[in-house]
């Protein structure tokens, strides 16, 4: 076993095996926690599934009570509730279902895949370290696991939950597994089970794809097998389209490129600010580092509706605000919260704009404030899907000069962000109040728009006081008549 239960899991472990005691019911501890605890896997909040003979709801509301855990029904018709227990700042889900059979056995065969089969009785064994000795283990599981192979349990496993053909790729991706052979075949017969499925699930899936540190693998391979195309149907628009010399790819081989080098990127890098970004939650449990491959992945999106030729040339003039536009109704479909559409199409929308920079002689004080202005917190996600997209394009009209002035200019801004960042903000020189006080003004879009441009120019030192601010701010004033 490469994992031992920590002091907090056993504690916790021993409080539910009491209860179950007292009520005198039989708990298997079943699935990804014993599948974790044999891979070594570490998780930040650790997920515990539980399976009982019947009346799992009932049990799971009275041990909320005694835990003093937050309860929830997931699925009343099928006998399944969750409990959300915080132990030393760490969360612990715990999750408790009915059979699905007469007993254990019939349970298991309708688990996903075999590496989930695996069902541990919650007695005293599991606390001694003898636990190997009383796991059931029906459907080689750990066989499975040692192999690194996902394998479906039986023939009818995506009819019992369509989801499961998304998740056969996060779990490999998470483990680096290898898709058993005729379980992709049941993939590819029963894809179009996919589109039963919610996309609150589906997004979850994804993001757990797209959070393992080889997501380009599995979004090739997914497209490999047209399922990419039913999770993001805009895939098809990009496909087989050129773009010109200055690329060497169609778009979406483009786009799949951009993000196998972001992946680099951030394999390589050392910078201990960049990478702390990218572990930053956007939303629970969803990170920056996922949503970035996103961005990265649908940075083009809206080139094949951009797509013109002029005088014999392919243009793709305004595809970042067309690409951003899609980017919004993607993030609607999948349920992405607010802050995760704001930055997927600050992302899009901006990605040329480093590159636009790189091509001055000298990048002036207001060129470095509008980018930092325009991009605000996704700013380190724009230069580095701008600086993926870049090291992706190696058409006849790259040149070694230009990609060499891209990277020192995304080099440079990522330093003076996070410069930035540990700098107090500067304090507005005036503000509303005083311009409408000063220059008799009603409130109005105006005086955002004048407040706007004073930030600018004390941000590049233009002005200094307040009586500099305010005589600024008279010239922005159109003079009545």
């Amino acid at each position: 076993m490469a994992k031992h239960l920590t002091a907090e899991e056993k504690n916790l472990l021993r409080g539910v095996m009491a209860f179950s005691r007292e009520k005198r019911v039989t708990l298997y501890i079943v699935g990804g926690f014993l599948r974790d605890l044999i891979t070594g896997r570490e998780k930040e909040n650790r997920d515990i599934d539980f399976a009982l003979q019947k009346n799992a709801i009932a049990f799971g509301r009275a041990l909320a009570k005694r835990l003093g855990a937050g309860f929830v029904i997931l699925d009343k018709e099928h006998g399944c509730c969750r409990l959300v227990k915080k132990v030393l700042g760490r969360i612990y889900t715990l999750d408790f279902s009915d059979f699905r059979g007469p007993g254990v056995k019939e349970d298991l065969l309708h688990r996903d895949f075999t590496i989930n089969t695996l069902a541990l009785p919650l007695k005293e064994p599991v606390f001694s370290g003898d636990w190997k000795k009383t796991v059931i283990d029906l459907y080689a599981g750990a066989k499975d696991i040692r192999s690194g192979v996902i394998r479906v349990v039986n023939k009818r496993s995506f009819d019992e939950d369509p989801l499961r053909i998304l998740r056969a790729f996060s779990l490999a991706a998470i483990f680096s597994f290898k898709i058993e052979t005729q379980t992709l075949k049941l993939i590819v017969r029963k894809k179009n089970k996919l589109k039963e499925v919610s996309a609150e699930r589906v997004r979850d899936e994804l993001f757990k794809i797209l959070q393992s540190a080889n997501a380009f693998v599995y979004l090739k391979m997914l497209d490999e097998l047209r399922l990419l195309e039913l999770i993001i149907p805009e895939v098809n628009m990009m496909r087989g389209m050129d773009q010109g010399p200055y690329h060497h790819l169609d778009i979406l081989e483009h786009s799949f490129e951009s993000v196998r080098q972001l992946e680099r990127i951030i394999r390589f890098t050392r910078n201990k600010q960049i990478l702390a970004y990218l572990e930053e939650e956007v939303s629970y449990e969803r990170k920056r580092r996922a949503l970035l491959k996103l961005g990265a992945f649908l940075h083009d999106i809206g080139k094949p509706r951009a797509r013109r030729r002029r005088e014999g040339k392919l243009i793709f003039h305004g595809h970042e605000r067309v690409g951003r536009d899609i980017a919004r109704d993607i993030a609607r479909r999948l349920r992405l919260s607010n802050d995760e559409s704001d930055s997927l199409q600050r992302m899009i929308f901006l990605h040329l704009r480093p590159g636009y920079l790189a091509d001055n002689p000298v990048l002036s004080a207001r060129a470095r404030f509008r980018f930092f202005r325009d991009a605000h917190d996704q700013a380190i996600s724009v230069l580095l899907v701008s600086l993926a997209d870049q090291r992706s394009t190696r058409g006849p009209l790259t040149t070694r000069d230009s990609r060499a002035s891209h990277e020192k200019l995304v080099a440079g801004l990522i330093r003076e962000y996070f410069r930035a960042r540990k700098e107090k903000k500067l304090v507005r020189l005036v503000n509303g109040d005083d311009l409408i006080r000063k220059f008799k003004l009603e409130p109005s879009v105006l005086i955002g728009k004048i407040l706007s441009e004073l930030e600018e120019l004390q941000a590049i030192g233009k002005i200094k006081t307040k009586e500099e601010a305010l005589v600024a701010a008279a010239k922005m004033i159109p003079r009545k008549g």
